[in-house]
Order: C-alpha cells, then structure tokens, then sequence
C-alpha cells in the first residue's frame, strides 16, 4: 500500500502525532525566553533561526534534512514514495499552524519525523503482508 493510499486514519494519526511532538512558541513566550537569558528579542530570533512555524515547516531546508533523516533511518536511498509521504506530512502540519506560531530550525523535527513514518511505512507492510 502506497502512502497515497493508506487509509485516512493511518494518515490523520501520523500528522496528529506529529503536530503533537513540534516545539512551538508564541511570539511572548520567545520574548520572555530572551529577556530571561539577558537577550534583546532579535538576537534571540536570530541566534535560533525562529520564524513562523508554518514556513518553518514548509521550507526547503527541512524537507532535506527530513529526507536524510529518513534515508538514514532506512538504510536506504528514499524512494519517491515516501518522499512524498514526507511532503504531504510537513505541507499538512505547516497548513494546521496558527498563524502566530513561531518555531525555529535548530529542533528534532527531521529525526522526530522520520521514526514515525520509518513506524508507518512498518505496519503498511504488515497490513499488506496479512491481506495477501
């Protein structure tokens, strides 16, 4: 079964779990965290690479590192298959971001990511293996 194809609740349990382990932050809670580290807010944001979490999660940059992570975690070259399972889960997370969420580079999300779907990409087998 294709990642295409899985059935809507293996896909919808994916991205829940998925959303559910992202760091986010509001723009106060990053304000907050500055000033207690005795940082002006835009060293911070810089020092973290934080911006929205929306194009945090659909930037270029963490597809691939997400890719590798998942190519690593493999052992494999990554098909295109499950690149796009990788894109459609990064392209719905981003999607279901409040507008305000802000979140930074420097985070787990490739490796977080990649040990969920390797555990997708696992039980589709098996389903697979049981209807044939």
């Amino acid at each position: 079964m294709t990642p295409a194809t899985q059935p809507v609740t293996g896909r919808d349990d994916l991205l829940a779990r998925f959303t559910q382990g992202l760091s986010t932050r509001t723009l106060r809670h990053v304000a907050e965290e500055a000033r207690l580290d005795g940082e002006s807010l835009k060293d911070a944001v810089e020092r973290y690479e934080i911006d929205y979490a929306w194009q945090v999660l659909g930037s270029q940059r963490l597809l691939d590192a997400c890719v590798s992570a998942l190519g690593a975690r493999l052992g494999d070259p990554v098909s295109d298959a499950h690149r796009a399972s990788v894109v459609d889960v990064l392209q719905s997370a981003a999607a279901a971001q409040s507008t305000d969420a802000l979140m930074s580079f420097d985070n787990d999300v490739p490796e977080h990511l990649a040990t969920l779907l390797c555990a997708e990409f696992d039980r589709q087998s098996v389903r697979a293996t049981e209807a044939a």
